[in-house]
């Protein structure tokens, strides 16, 4: 195992939360019971989040899914009035397929709203380890068919769609803007962002090496995180796992992909936007060499985080602003 990061090499603004991770022990998700690891997440996201900003409306749905029923979140900007047919961002959480929920991405899910003026619908898929893959999955397939058939109801513009997400949730939405066997008839997503997602699991590139300790995320993180989503046997190059394995040549929606550096993730998410932007993919990368993975949930205490939040939201803008 390396030595942890030194503090120095933290970004500025990043470096007392980091500190006090530290100091408390650096206890991570797998060092913990899934009840705490739960809980303890949420209550990270509460503390270090962005302030939750008020918006023209909330409403929490039920959707089907095999076998019962998962939530999804619409919020709509502010100063949208409620009959005012929208572009729309469909948001899957992180967590590593095991932890979040609507609660933890709460407050970046309005931020987002407001600043890109558009409706945000945050999908709440059943985790892992109680549904494996391909159930958190299937379940934002599902999500999605469900906006596409009450987009009428939800005053939504499915003309001009974007998927987003972090971390696990990143992996899914690239799943579903690209993977033939996700499309939903009648949605077409113009564009992709992707917070420093997971693209290969296989878990093979040098940041897996580098980053083993001292951050709330490390390699032993994301090796716990697939035990507890993949099913023992599964073929980790499945493109449904490992997208990047199946990216080289394919034309993707544009894409906004962060990355940071102390994060074990940080290699592949650079090679996912280096191969998107081979294929001729539209790209803007963001990559950040002394952020840690969770940057935007806790952008309450990292100015930085709070300025990509902006950055992203003004992507979106962007492109769904431009007509087909």
């Amino acid at each position: 195992m390396t030595e942890a990061i030194a503090l120095e090499q933290v970004a500025a603004d990043a470096v007392d939360l980091v500190r006090a991770f530290r100091a408390s022990g650096a206890v991570s998700f797998q060092d913990v019971p899934l009840t705490d690891a739960r809980a303890n997440y949420l209550k990270a996201c509460a503390a270090n989040g962005v302030a939750a900003q008020a918006v023209a409306e909330v409403r929490t749905l039920d959707y089907p899914v095999a076998q019962g029923t998962a939530t999804l979140r619409l919020y709509r900007p502010m100063g949208c009035s409620p009959a005012t047919r929208t572009p729309v961002v469909v948001f899957i959480h992180g967590g590593g397929w095991v932890i979040g929920d609507l609660q933890s991405h709460d407050s970046l899910c309005r931020s987002l709203a407001n600043q890109s003026a558009v409706s945000v619908v945050a999908v709440n898929y059943r985790l892992a380890p109680e549904q494996r893959f391909p159930v958190p999955l299937d379940d934002c397939l599902a999500a999605v068919r469900f906006i596409r058939d009450n987009a009428s109801d939800l005053h939504l513009d499915l003309g001009n769609a974007v998927i987003a997400g972090d971390s696990a949730g990143g992996n899914m939405a690239t799943v579903l803007a690209n993977h033939p066997a996700y499309q939903v008839q009648d949605v077409v997503f113009k564009a992709q962002v992707l917070f420093y997602p997971v693209t290969d699991l296989t878990a093979s590139h040098p940041s897996y090496q580098r980053i083993t300790q001292g951050f709330p995320l490390t390699a032993a993180s994301m090796h716990w995180f697939r035990e507890q989503y993949v099913p023992a046997g599964a073929d980790l190059s499945d493109a449904r796992l490992s997208p990047l394995l199946h990216a080289e040549g394919r034309v993707q929606p544009d894409l906004f992909m962060l990355t940071v550096g102390h994060d074990p993730l940080a290699d592949e998410g650079i090679a996912y936007a280096a191969a998107a932007a081979r294929a001729g993919t539209a790209v803007v990368h963001q990559h950040l060499p002394r952020h840690a993975h969770g940057l935007l949930t806790s952008a309450g205490k990292i100015e930085t985080g709070r300025l990509l939040i902006t950055r992203a939201a003004q992507f979106i803008a962007q492109r769904v602003a431009v007509s087909d």
